[in-house]
């Protein structure tokens, strides 16, 4: 007798309908919903703390970075009182350190990298109780300068008048933080200093900032080119909009106002999702322009990013931008025209931000 099975027609030798047991090792049965749930869950949160892993080892190695070249609590007395709020001093340079002969012409800057550098833009900003205001004091206001040791010559050198900028060639961050605390009253907390290459490759880590102009802006020293409307600026363009002035009715104030309205919109852009969620935008928005930043040795990046928060919220309508009050914008002096501050509105603006009360000071220019 044979022990093998005789199959009968649709069924294999073992008694099992024919394909079937083929079928079940294609087909299986679906994963209960919950497991599936379960793993996607794991899957977002590993992709969470990848993220968070990038940006925190972004925000410690930046940390390292940081060129806390100014030490405000070494400056000589008397300087202005501690008044309610904080103050930040926000300084544009000059400084090509980081450019090449090729990016200096490209991006419309001139000189070298070993001219120094001087100051192209200072902003104060306070914030406080009622949110924040971002002040634009003119390169060329006519001030005081107090009393200064020259620290390339060690020559004394008594208080004089003179522009604003012309403090910091003589003595730096340090004798341009006592000008504007003597001639404001104000107490400058923290300072940050940010020049040509650093601003930049800021702006291009970011995806570049949009910008709206009112008219066709062409300015060929700073290479500026615009048609009416909107445009994403990139580094070199915005270089070039926050420092031409030539194609502005008012000047050096109507330069202030685009700078101011820059930063905040930079601000806002650096906060959008697409950059805060992406670790190779946030490590390139926190690395770029290290080599050119420079802050006082009381800031450091929590400091930096409380800065950030208050620009952005001027954007959102929590603060205001404005420019000192003016009387003149070409106010003969001993060192050519000058911008001369409104005395009394001038007071009174510094006088509500020293005791952190509303600002009631119109952004008016002369003539209008």
């Amino acid at each position: 007798m044979s022990d093998r099975t005789t199959a009968r027609p649709g069924y294999d030798g073992d008694g099992v309908p024919a394909g079937a047991l083929a079928a079940g090792r294609r087909r299986r049965a679906p994963r209960p919903p919950r497991r599936r749930a379960r793993r996607i869950l794991r899957a977002v949160v590993v992709v969470v703390c990848l993220l968070l892993v990038a940006s925190v080892g972004a925000y410690v190695w930046a940390g390292t970075r940081l060129n806390q070249d100014v030490d405000l609590g070494r400056l000589p007395s008397p300087r202005a009182p501690q008044g309610k709020g904080t103050n930040y001093l926000i300084v544009g340079s000059d400084s090509r350190i980081g450019l090449s002969d090729q990016d200096r012409k490209r991006l419309h800057t001139g000189g070298s990298a070993d001219d120094g550098r001087r100051t192209d833009s200072m902003i104060l900003l306070h914030t406080g109780s009622h949110g924040t205001t971002m002040t634009s004091l003119p390169r060329d206001s006519w001030v005081t300068i107090p009393p200064y040791v020259n620290p390339q010559t060690g020559t004394h050198h008594g208080a004089s008048k003179n522009k604003l900028n012309a403090a910091f060639s003589y003595g730096g961050p340090e004798l341009l933080v006592r000008t504007i605390e003597r001639n404001t009253g104000l107490r400058v907390d923290h300072y940050v200093e940010m020049g040509f290459a650093g601003f930049v490759d800021i702006v291009d880590a970011v995806g570049g900032v949009e910008m709206c102009v009112d008219k066709d802006v062409k300015d060929e020293k700073s290479g500026l080119d615009l048609t009416k409307g909107c445009h994403n600026l990139d580094g070199r363009s915005a270089l070039a909009f926050v420092r031409q002035r030539h194609q502005e009715a008012e000047g050096d104030l109507g330069r202030s106002r685009n700078q101011q309205k820059f930063l905040a919109a930079l601000a806002r852009k650096a906060a959008t999702p697409g950059v805060l969620t992406n670790p190779v935008k946030v490590s390139a928005t926190m690395s770029a322009g290290l080599d050119s930043l420079v802050v006082d040795e009381d800031t450091g990046l929590p400091t930096l990013g409380t800065l950030f928060e208050a620009m952005k919220g001027v954007t959102a309508g929590n603060g205001r931008k404005i420019n000192v009050p003016v009387a003149s914008l070409a106010f003969p002096t001993s060192k050519g025209s000058a911008v001369k501050w409104d005395g009394p509105q001038a007071r009174k603006l510094f006088g509500e931000l020293r005791n952190d009360r509303p600002v009631d000071v119109k952004d008016v220019a002369p003539g209008k």
